[in-house]
């Protein structure tokens, strides 16, 4: 069988997701520990209006920063707000660890409802930069939540950026890079 590639939607999962503290200092950790990198770092996002465990909720700040490791991607999330949201449903402020795995799909509509279907409920649904996306509450069923993507071209793009940079990466030097160059924040 073979590996989708970075960024492909389908029903598999295509990055592992954790929390941190300080998103800077986890990236030097991760590439100084495992060697895996560089990381592609999104400042601040802010989501000004999502719907937080069925009920609208409004100003979600957080960083991310993705590195490729084969055919997954590892998301190191830092949540800079006190808001409700799926990342302190699980991990308090201050700490760390694993949170989610997270699904690309083309058919974002039948996934989710089969979650849905399943009994799950969402913890967050929202859309950013005209794209949906939600965090499944399994995390009784499987330890952690799943995130849902709907694929879309910007996303898509930007996927395929981080898995080029780690193609060829000597583990070293530039390990921590801005997500998108700076003429498009």
């Amino acid at each position: 069988m073979k590996l989708p590639a970075p960024g492909v939607p389908g029903r598999h999962v295509m990055q592992v997701a954790l929390m941190v503290d300080d998103i800077e200092t986890a990236c030097t950790r991760w590439t100084q520990t495992t060697g895996i990198g560089p990381f592609l770092v999104v400042p601040h996002i802010e989501v000004s209006e999502y719907a937080y465990r069925g009920k609208k909720a409004a100003g979600l700040d957080f960083s991310v920063a993705i590195a490729q490791s084969g055919g997954v991607q590892i998301e190191l999330v830092q949540q800079h707000c006190d808001s409700p949201s799926a990342y302190r449903d699980t991990i308090a402020k201050g700490e760390g660890g694993f949170h989610h795995l997270a699904i690309y799909t083309d058919d974002y509509d039948a996934v989710y409802a089969s979650y849905i279907d399943q009994g799950f409920v969402t913890a967050v649904d929202g859309e950013f930069g005209g794209f949906r996306f939600s965090y499944i509450d399994t995390s009784k069923s499987i330890g952690c939540m799943i995130e849902l993507i709907e694929e879309n071209p910007i996303q898509t793009d930007f996927f395929e950026r981080v898995a080029a940079a780690a193609d060829g990466w000597d583990g070293v030097n530039d390990p921590i890079r801005p997500g998108f160059p700076a003429e498009a924040q």
